[in-house]
């Protein structure tokens, strides 16, 4: 069960990297002086794609604790 643990760590920081873009899109977009309307069509965009990114690192972290017990 080793190759669960490390898939899942991989997978975990998979979604960390996702995360992390998802911060530096925000803070371009914010940088970016646009107004309301499109800095929320923006925001929406990244939203998506963060709540996407949580749940690849929640999936991965669960791998990395099924592979832990059952190693």
């Amino acid at each position: 069960m080793e190759i669960v643990v490390w898939i899942g760590a991989t997978v975990t920081l998979a979604g960390l990297a996702m995360l992390a873009w998802c911060i530096v899109a925000v803070v371009r977009a914010r940088r970016a002086k646009l107004d309301d309307a499109a800095l929320k069509a923006r925001l929406q965009k990244v939203v998506a794609l963060n709540l996407a990114a949580l749940a690849v690192s929640g999936l991965g972290l669960m791998m990395v604790t099924v592979g832990v017990f059952l190693a």
